[in-house]
């Protein structure tokens, strides 16, 4: 009986601590935070998206999820914090395949791969004023996002996201318009 016991306490550990460093547990843990810009964009929409660029449209095309978040990054403790909570949820699950450094600024592309395809694919930047990460899940051709990684062209994809959704323009997102009479 007690080992039972213990054979269940251990995989209710294993499954806590996974799920807690997974895109789910830190999309729903910071989406409520104070200046988060939080997007999760419906299947239906994925295709406006898609004009963004020719590479978005061939990536997009392959998407079942993807999400954005850009928070706050303003002190050096909130930036160690956040760049150690993404170290820890690509630690050993994710291959990175593009990292930049420059003392806690962070640009990293990291990849879930099975077979011969991308799953998944998650981009941190952090410039220690602000952080966000994109995030794909679908089926991806490897070659092709090796080749965005180094082209930097999931750089501009937040603002282009941004963008496409009119978020920077709409009333009621950026909470520093005053109401007009």
């Amino acid at each position: 009986m007690i080992k039972k016991t213990l054979i269940l306490v251990f995989f209710v550990l294993l499954t806590s601590c996974g799920s807690y460093n997974s895109i789910d547990s830190f999309y729903e843990a910071h989406k409520n935070d104070d200046q988060v810009t939080a997007i999760r964009v419906p299947r239906f929409m994925l295709s406006l998206i898609g004009n963004i660029s020719p590479e978005m449209n061939s990536l997009i095309g392959n998407t079942k999820d993807l999400r954005y978040m850009q928070f706050p990054s303003t002190t050096k403790e909130r930036t160690n914090f956040l760049n150690n909570q993404m170290n820890n949820m690509t630690g050993n699950s994710f291959i990175e395949v593009y990292r930049k450094n420059d003392n806690q600024k962070r640009n990293v592309v990291s990849i879930r791969e099975k077979k011969n395809a991308v799953k998944e694919i998650l981009i941190y930047n952090n410039n220690t004023s602000k952080g966000s990460f994109l995030y794909f899940n679908g089926n991806f051709d490897p070659v092709k996002v090796r080749q965005m990684a180094k082209n930097e062209d999931f750089q501009k994809l937040g603002d282009g996201l941004i963008n496409e959704f009119n978020l920077a323009n709409t009333p009621g997102i950026n909470e520093s318009e005053e109401p007009q009479n």
